[in-house]
């Protein structure tokens, strides 16, 4: 619990040709022999991942990627692990080879950039080797660049013999917007020595030794406002009520045990999920609730894409693959079709799909859970997630939903208790 999250740090790609020198970059970046430098092309074969502290930023993810120009069967999967990096970027840096100059590559690139919404520096690195007519050409060329460069940030580095690379580090700073400063998981909900009580199941599904990552940061959050956290298993909770001898401010159950905790938590206590906190910090909580209505649509031949943002090993008891399409069988009485997908792979077609529904989102940035809410919607497809799914199947959407009231609007098709 010492350290960021990765999905809470920012997140910055390195992006460019084979041999435009985007490792030596990284390595100039973070004063660390990170990535792997050769004259030979297409050395960085898979994305490469480093977390730091970049100041004056603070906890960053440096990502260096492989040549967006590489070649071949190979090259074509490389290519489009380097698209998937894009989707969790929040700042590119397009790396470009000093001597070569601009080309078809680095347009694409910094269309791309555009087309998502990513705020991007343009690096032009090996300066070393420009000779003065070299500078005095390409000084008359930016006098007649495109648009799309002059409303770009331009930077000429060399990470041979370390120029500008203190300067690039302060650039990138700059072009970062954090929106995320004041936003709250639980803290907001609560208010100074208030009790919340926490639930979270210790069963064959859960990891040795530690909680999930959203429990860990819901009771740090809740540490931060000054309430008192009180963790205990869906087996506990009746005598803790009981002993408590006040009404705690609010109950956070991990959404496998939503049924049970709803039933035992008198209704005059708020009540939530870990995953419902987490879909409203990742600004997917509408959309959520929306898509939560189809299950009650399904039918029999339909198919739900059940997708993880990480990737760990399957339970006998696995809530994804297990426990979600056994639920949505009993609930719809349909015969279901099923696809799960995790880490970061995530379809590009979803013609087939007639649901999403999508993990709390804990181990990926803001930025790419916005992006695959955005794919649903474009491609006119409801997602929903774990917390929100399983609290509509059990009749409390309403009630879990009940801390936000801007939310009660897009709730009337929540199934009726019965």
């Amino acid at each position: 619990m010492n350290q960021t999250p990765a999905a809470n740090r920012i997140h910055i790609g390195f992006f460019g040709r084979r041999n435009a020198g985007k490792s030596s970059l990284v390595n100039a970046v973070t004063g660390q022999e990170l990535a792997v430098v050769s004259e030979t092309k297409g050395t960085t074969t898979d994305p490469v991942y480093k977390t730091m502290e970049l100041l004056p930023m603070g906890p960053v993810m440096i990502i260096d990627t492989p040549g967006y120009d590489d070649e071949g069967s190979l090259g074509e999967l490389r290519v489009k692990k380097t698209k998937q990096v894009l989707n969790k970027t929040d700042v590119a840096i397009l790396v470009i080879d000093a001597v070569s100059g601009m080309g078809s590559v680095e347009s694409e690139l910094v269309g791309l950039f555009e087309k998502k919404q990513i705020p991007y520096l343009l690096v032009y690195n090996k300066c070393d080797l420009i000779t003065n007519r070299q500078r005095e050409e390409e000084k008359k060329t930016e006098g007649e660049a495109s648009q799309r460069e002059l409303r770009s940030h331009v930077m000429h580095v060399s990470a041979l013999h370390k120029t500008n690379i203190y300067e690039l580090k302060e650039r990138i700073a700059a072009l970062h917007q954090d929106d995320s400063v004041g936003r709250r998981l639980a803290g907001d909900l609560v208010q100074p020595n208030d009790f919340v009580v926490l639930v979270t199941p210790i069963d064959s599904a859960a990891p040795k030794g530690r909680l999930i990552l959203p429990q860990q940061q819901v009771i740090r959050d809740l540490l931060e406002a000054g309430a008192a956290s009180i963790v205990i298993r869906e087996t506990e909770l009746t005598k803790t009520l009981d002993r408590l001898g006040t009404k705690p401010a609010l109950v956070i159950t991990d959404s496998q045990a939503f049924k049970r905790v709803a039933a035992e938590t008198s209704a005059d206590i708020p009540l939530t999920s870990f995953s419902i906190l987490m879909a409203r910090y990742k600004g997917i909580l509408e959309t959520a609730v929306r898509g939560a209505a189809m299950i009650g649509q399904l039918q029999d031949g339909d198919t739900v894409l059940i997708s993880e943002g990480c990737t760990h090993h399957r339970q006998c008891e696995d809530i994804g693959t297990v426990k979600l399409p056994r639920w949505l069988g009993e609930f719809t009485g349909k015969k279901l079709h099923t696809e799960f997908t995790s880490g970061t792979e995530f379809p590009e077609d979803f013609e087939r799909y007639r649901l999403i529904i999508h993990c709390g989102g804990c181990m990926i940035t803001e930025r790419e859970m916005r992006y695959r809410m955005q794919c649903a919607v474009d491609a006119n497809v409801p997602m929903t997630n774990y917390g929100t799914a399983i609290a509509y199947m059990n009749g409390i959407l309403k009630r879990s939903l009940g801390l936000f009231p801007d939310l009660q609007e897009f709730i009337e098709t929540e199934r009726k208790s019965t």
